[in-house]
This record gives structure tokens, sequence and C-alpha cells, in this order.
């Protein structure tokens, strides 16, 4: 499978002409993962956005990491991906700390990453394309943010029960 044709299924990419895809594609690289490898750890430095053409990602959030630091917990799955779905969309327009940590779910995976510098100067040099990634981007995250609001709402409700 091309690595255009799972560009071509990333929200964030939708509308874009065929040789948008292609400066996108340029700046893809691979990396392959396998069952339980972190890709990245929550609190961590985000600088790469990242594509799955092959198996599952977990995404999960660890309470000791704001806790008192006695590691009792275990982290917890908020979220499973898949092929065609896209994380770490975040470090794409800041680079600050993950709000969540990767995990290779599958046998194996494998990831297109985009790295923020690449994505930055590519924008920068086309605004046309730019201007449609980042309103995508910026539609992609109010609905991820909207999920994760009724995920603390339903939390909140079940716990005064």
């Amino acid at each position: 499978m091309s690595k255009k044709y799972i560009l071509e299924q990333i929200d964030i990419f939708q509308e874009l002409d065929s040789s948008q895809l292609d400066l996108i594609e340029q700046i893809c690289h691979e990396k392959s993962y396998n069952q339980g490898d972190i890709i990245f750890k929550e609190n961590l430095a985000s600088n790469e956005f990242y594509i799955i053409a092959e198996g599952e990602i977990e995404i999960q959030v660890d309470p000791d990491t704001i806790g008192d630091g006695s590691d009792i917990h275990e982290p917890t799955t908020i979220a499973v991906l898949r092929r065609g779905q896209s994380f770490g969309e975040v470090a794409l327009v800041d680079p600050g700390v993950r709000s969540a940590s990767a995990r290779c779910r599958s046998g194996s995976s494998k990831l297109l990453v985009i790295e923020r510098k690449d994505f930055m100067k590519l924008l920068e040099s086309n605004y046309e394309m730019g201007y449609v990634i980042m309103r995508n981007l910026a539609a992609d995250l109010a609905l991820k943010i909207r999920q994760t609001n009724l995920m603390v709402r339903e939390s909140l409700t079940y716990a005064k029960k």
C-alpha cells in the first residue's frame, strides 16, 4: 500500500490535491514497532505526528503522572487506533509535552511519521495548503476535545453515584 494512498485517508489532508499530497509524502518516513513498544511517553517533548499504515496503537494516560509518585496505578487506555487513523497532532501546532502515551498494541505496526520542523517548513512554503491543513487540523482537535469532555462528564457523573 502506497504512502500516498494512506495519506488520502487522513482527515487533516482532506481537500488536498495530488501534487500537495506528493509534497506531504516527501516529508514522511516510516517507522516499525512491535507489540508493547512505546512510541512516545506522556509528559515528554513532542515533535512528531503519526499516521497508522498497519497495526493498532493504544493511547494511554497514566494517573500517576500527576499523582503522588506511588506508581500504584496502571496506565489506562483511552483509545485504540487502527490503519488510516492518526495521532500526535498537537505536536504539529505546539511543541509542548505529550498529554498521553502511545504504545503498539498489535503484533507489529508500521507508522508514517512527519516531523514538526519539516511540516512547518512545508506549510510556510505553501500558504494555501497550510490554510487547508490547519483548518482541518483545528476541526480534528475540536472533535477530540468534545469527545474528551464527554468522557470527563461521564466519569464525573458515575463518580457521584
